[in-house]
């Protein structure tokens, strides 16, 4: 028992400190070479994100939500709106993920790898938007000729003569 502990507590120690080196600039490497290891790290973190059940990720949007209050840089802002964004999660916010994407989602902003991803979230999550509010129209049009052909029919039954 007291070697399974060890065991996690130093795998426990290895991952904090690789997460935290994963954050460091290395001098002389480019911004753009930092910003695609972000991207890299943020995808992995959406795949993990949906492979969650619904209550681990309603414990990941509660600590997302408090780093993204204490420090709203741009891979705060990134995670929530990933795990926001995520289909069929529990906490699927999709109005939420784009408000939280639009400000590195600008038009006419520096081009980086960053700024790609969350442009293309925010299309997405746009397109899907849109693809609702037409269905949710269409779903409307159908039930507004069903309760004409209601009318009809009824109005049909009510002209024909009573037999006797």
């Amino acid at each position: 028992m007291n070697q399974t502990i060890i065991r996690n507590g130093l795998l426990l120690a290895i991952a904090l400190l690789l997460a935290g080196c994963s954050g460091l600039r290395i001098p002389g490497a480019p911004e753009g070479e930092l910003e695609e290891r972000q991207v890299i790290q943020l995808i992995g973190y959406a795949q993990r994100v949906a492979a969650m059940t619904a209550e681990q990720q309603r414990r990941e949007y509660s600590a997302g939500n408090q780093a993204f209050a204490r420090d709203k840089d741009a891979m705060s802002r990134m995670r929530l709106a990933l795990l926001l964004a995520t289909p069929g999660a529990g906490v699927h916010d999709a109005a939420r993920a784009a408000s939280l994407l639009e400000p590195l989602a600008a038009p006419g902003d520096a081009a980086s790898p960053l700024r790609t991803l969350a442009r293309l979230l925010y299309v997405q999550l746009s397109e899907r938007a849109s693809e609702h509010k037409r269905a949710n129209q269409m779903r409307e049009q159908l039930e507004a000729l069903k309760e004409v052909e209601r009318a009809i029919m009824e109005r049909g039954q009510e002209s024909q003569p009573r037999r006797r």
